[in-house]
């Protein structure tokens, strides 16, 4: 863990050095804004009248925002549909000054789009339109050669796999990745789902919540119990052969389990109090986080607490928002002063 303030900024001031190429789900996140103020006469649900639109990039390639926010060169790599929200999404891609190399567009698919209506400040309900069928073979094999062409000629320094279990991560193209990034010795992170859950074999870093192992494990795991964790963890480092098992616990913070040369160590750290407007994109940031330390080789257990500090602070904000690196190193520096 940090001795001292100066540790933490030599280490954020690492992160842009970093190349990160993930690969995964990416859509778009749009928001219908408005005041409620009355019920409708038709049914008894709130009225919203509406006062402003917004789109703003969500899943995989919100989790390249946060890089970019923290400083490092995110490379996305994704198959989007041949439509006016895929052309939204390059868009928004181009404006926020990300590579769109890696995003190709199938006429088998529509582009994923969350459209979340925020009344009086508060999420009061979430549409989503998608396909979420695996890619077929065509697309299958396009994604697969352009994620090797990128991983060739821009040399990252880590993968993330940020899987939403939208169909672009399926188990061929998983399988592929992992292959290829063991070949060029590069670390992968995978923040996944549950359908592939148990295609992500060998990562660098397993990044899970805590419904995700329930549902992928079929088993239950009390989080006051430490014991409980590190059974849950354990049985993820034999089944994966993964080396860092990261487990986000919500409002109970994260627990961090590392094997080396087959011996354990973890431990468990508590969500910092903070006043919560929004949980969503909490993952992409923690992802993100705990990527960039991947690659840099920060020890786990401050791979673990810089993580769990970066979720906590956006979800400090309405809507799916990237990290401020300012605000997260100066509250790292106070919390690192005030031990």
């Amino acid at each position: 863990m940090f001795k001292s303030s100066l540790e933490i900024e030599q280490l954020f001031s690492k992160f842009s050095s970093i190349k990160v190429l993930i690969a995964g789900d990416v859509m778009v996140d749009a928001y219908l804004f408005g005041k409620v103020d009355r019920i409708s006469p038709e049914a008894p649900v709130p009225v919203v009248e509406l006062t402003r639109r917004q789109s703003m990039l969500g899943g995989a390639a919100n989790v390249a925002l946060n890089l970019l926010s923290l400083g490092a060169e995110p490379l996305l790599c994704s198959m989007i549909g041949n439509d006016a929200r895929g052309k939204e999404l390059i868009d928004l891609m181009e404006a926020s000054n990300l590579s769109t190399n890696g995003i190709l567009q199938s006429c088998d698919r529509i582009t994923t789009t969350k459209f979340r209506i925020i009344g009086n400040k508060f999420q009061m309900l979430r549409v989503d339109e998608e396909i979420d069928t695996d890619l077929n073979e065509h697309d299958t094999n396009l994604l697969i050669s352009r994620f090797a062409q990128i991983l060739e000629s821009n040399k990252p320094d880590v993968i993330i796999l940020q899987d939403y279990n939208k169909g672009v991560l399926t188990a061929e193209v998983i399988d592929t990745i992992m292959i290829k990034a063991m070949q060029a010795g590069v670390p992968v992170v995978v923040d996944p789902k549950k359908k592939n859950f148990r295609s992500f074999r060998s990562a660098t870093l397993f990044k899970p919540n805590l419904k995700e192992i329930k549902d992928a494990l079929g088993t239950e795991i009390d989080v006051r119990d430490e014991s409980s964790l590190k059974q849950a963890a354990t049985m993820l480092h034999d089944i994966l052969d993964a080396r860092q098992v990261m487990i986000t616990l919500s409002e109970s913070g994260v627990f961090m389990s590392a094997r080396n040369n087959g011996t354990f160590s973890s431990v468990i750290l508590p969500a910092h109090v903070r006043a919560i407007a929004d949980v969503s994109g909490a993952g992409d940031t923690v992802v993100s986080v705990a990527a960039l330390c991947t690659a840099l080789s920060v020890e786990p257990d401050t791979t673990a607490w810089i993580a769990n500090l970066a979720g906590g602070l956006v979800c400090e904000q309405v809507g799916v928002v990237p990290v401020d690196k300012q605000k997260l190193l100066a509250e790292a520096k106070l919390l690192v002063h005030s031990s």
